[in-house]
């Protein structure tokens, strides 16, 4: 669990977290709008039934998506946009890959590759919502979370595989997969409970803009579940060749993990105390 800690820290997981959600908020809403038409309702209608929202919640999910519904249709300039944004989500995605597994960053090299993960994503949230609309009318949507999660690990080591340029063979990113999965479908069973509170919370105070939040803050919550899965599955794959080749951690491996956890954090608050520091001069004269 340290080693997953240690991990977690060193790739700067709050911190990929937010960018992977930032980069799914501006990328996954407008394709989500595009793909309405697969269910034959729309996103906010799917999302409101998905999740059991009610009053201000749901009025405020029909609202920002009927505004995103127009923005759609802008033509040339929406559909630059919305490639713009995807393949910075894609980006975003590739180089939690690379740094997990401490690869050379691509960058845009690796393009062709994420517009092929970009289209393959389409398939998959069209798979993955059929599956809650034809399964996930029971208790929590229990059915529907643990059909999700095969599905869901196939997609996410394919992931892996293609946007590190096919770099990291399929055994070495399946514990991420399956770990990703599995965690992804608790999380969403999770969310079926809490998210109606939150977006009718975020609802009563900001309107619209609350959905906005209430989207916000659900996919941070997804993505540190994506994040910690990746450095889960390099910490277990990585235990599983240490097993193999009979190497046993040292005496002084826990203590060396905590040190470093420490270290890491020490480190980070330094770097946070330090920033308000070079407004310092400005603000005194």
């Amino acid at each position: 669990m340290l080693r997953v800690i240690n991990r977690f820290q060193k790739i700067a997981g709050f911190d990929r977290s937010m960018a992977l959600a930032s980069g799914a908020l501006t990328a996954l809403l407008p394709l989500a709008v595009l793909g309405g038409a697969l269910f034959g309702e729309e996103a906010a209608d799917r999302i409101i039934n998905r999740y059991g929202l009610t009053r201000g919640g749901a009025e405020a999910v029909r609202t920002v998506f009927s505004a995103e519904s127009a923005s759609a249709g802008v033509g040339v300039f929406g559909m630059a946009f919305l490639a713009i944004s995807v393949l910075s989500f894609s980006r975003a995605m590739q180089r939690l890959f690379e740094q997990t597994w401490e690869l050379k960053p691509l960058s845009v090299r690796n393009t062709r590759n994420g517009l092929w993960w970009i289209c393959t994503l389409s398939f998959y949230s069209a798979v993955i919502g059929w599956i809650y609309v034809t399964l996930g009318g029971g208790r929590l949507g229990l059915l529907a979370a643990v059909c999700e999660v095969p599905v869901s690990a196939a997609f996410l080591t394919w992931s892996g595989w293609i946007l590190s340029a096919r770099r990291l063979a399929w055994p070495v990113l399946l514990p991420f997969g399956i770990s990703a999965a599995v965690l992804t479908a608790a999380y969403s069973v999770v969310a079926t409970v809490y998210l109606p509170r939150l977006f009718n919370s975020y609802a009563s105070r900001y309107g619209a803009a609350g959905a906005v939040f209430g989207m916000a803050s659900t996919l941070f919550g997804a993505m540190v579940v994506l994040v910690a899965s990746a450095a889960l599955g390099r910490e277990v794959r990585d235990e599983l060749i240490r097993i193999r080749q009979g190497r046993r951690p040292s005496q002084d491996e826990v203590s060396r993990q905590w040190d470093s956890i420490v270290e890491q954090t020490r480190s980070r608050w330094r770097t946070v105390r330090k920033q308000p520091s070079h407004h310092e001069p400005e603000d005194a004269r």
